[in-house]
């Protein structure tokens, strides 16, 4: 990895009362370590995601361009509203993204000092929303180190029938799979390599507003479709470790990527651009 020598401060934490110390034991960093994903209870109380659950909701609502009804749309299209980026179009969704502690937990899970942001994605997985087939997030990312994780918050109390995530447990330690988008493709044909290799399943049963899943950018992981009355209301935020650099776009995915997220730097550069900032 690079040196850190030069990096740009970090990113302004206006989120006091969020980025209080969250102490991981030994215990679940050998969990992470072994499954490649985690659950964490009350990483944000439900009195603090009050404050940021409307402005996010709004936020993915006015941003949102799909407007097909879900019958019209593919398995992908189905699966959730999605909109990124959210913290350069509200100051209030900022204040959540560039949370101080949530980016620590990141940190001390992948094992390296500081973590930039990468990209927040809002999922919003409307009711009558289809499965979102098993993938792996790192296909679309890159980026030339495994250190990458994304936090999964739901905003509202949700149950199984609302869509939670699934996990396969050490799928990470195999690294890429393939070259798969997210669609029915995937679904197969990461079903089958779970199978074969024996990896276990961990499932959801509930979590509350507040609570959030960690996994690595190489887990293979799903979620389950909609069957509530209810929009099924995340926020996700993607953290890469500092010192990561740029690697050779092997697909449109990636090259859209890395113009979107990584401020079009070239192979071999260091991945910090201006949408990138040191969080931790």
């Amino acid at each position: 990895m690079a040196s850190n020598q030069g990096r740009e401060p970090r990113a302004e934490n206006k989120v006091i009362q969020l980025a209080r110390v969250y102490p991981l034991t030994a215990t679940q960093h050998e969990a992470f370590d072994r499954d490649g994903h985690i659950l964490l209870r009350n990483v944000a109380t439900a009195d603090q995601i009050a404050r940021f659950r409307r402005a996010i909701q709004q936020a993915c609502l006015s941003h949102n361009t799909e407007s097909r009804e879900i019958s019209e749309r593919d398995t992908y299209g189905k699966a959730f509203l999605q909109v990124t980026n959210l913290w350069t179009r509200d100051d209030t969704v900022k204040e959540f993204v560039f949370n101080g502690g949530f980016a620590r937990i990141a940190a001390s899970l992948l094992g390296v000092e500081r973590v930039r942001l990468y990209h927040d994605q809002a999922l919003f997985k409307e009711p009558g929303g289809g499965k979102t087939p098993w993938h792996q997030d790192q296909y679309y990312w890159p980026l030339d180190t495994d250190r990458t994780i994304t936090m999964w918050m739901p905003l509202i109390d949700i149950d199984d029938g609302m869509g939670l995530m699934k996990f396969a447990s050490g799928s990470h330690k195999g690294g890429p799979i393939g070259s798969i988008e997210i669609s029915d493709e995937s679904e197969s044909a990461y079903k089958t390599y779970i199978a074969e290799r024996g990896f276990p399943v961990a499932y959801g049963e509930s979590m509350s507003a507040g609570d959030a899943t960690f996994h690595r950018g190489w887990t293979i992981h799903g979620a389950g479709a909609n069957t509530s009355s209810k929009m099924r209301s995340v926020m996700t935020v993607i953290y890469f470790a500092d010192g990561a650099r740029v690697t050779r776009p092997d697909s449109l995915y990636q090259q859209a990527d890395c113009n979107a997220w990584l401020d079009g730097k070239l192979p071999g550069e260091i991945a910090s651009g201006p949408l990138n900032p040191i969080l931790n």
